[in-house]
């Protein structure tokens, strides 16, 4: 998204709970997701995904990502 605002995001694996959230800044929360887990990788399941939960900090507003590690492909928990 060009000039797209940044925004700050807290971002956590979904198994590993909320306590080892990171901050993430990015233009959206896909964005947001996929940057923590190029930069914090967890094990995956047994599909290689992994679920990834995004809240924004200044809305409180939250969504929850997979994230297949072999196609890098997103999609939303459902």
């Amino acid at each position: 998204m060009p000039n797209a605002p940044v925004r700050e995001f807290r971002v956590h694996a979904s198994h590993i709970g909320s306590h080892h959230a990171r901050h993430v800044t990015e233009t959206s929360f896909e964005a947001a997701a996929v940057a923590y887990i190029e930069h914090h990788p967890y094990a995956a399941d047994e599909d290689h995904e992994i679920r990834v939960v995004v809240r924004e900090v200044s809305s409180g507003h939250e969504l929850c990502f997979k994230i297949d590690l072999e196609t890098g492909e997103t999609a939303s928990c459902g």
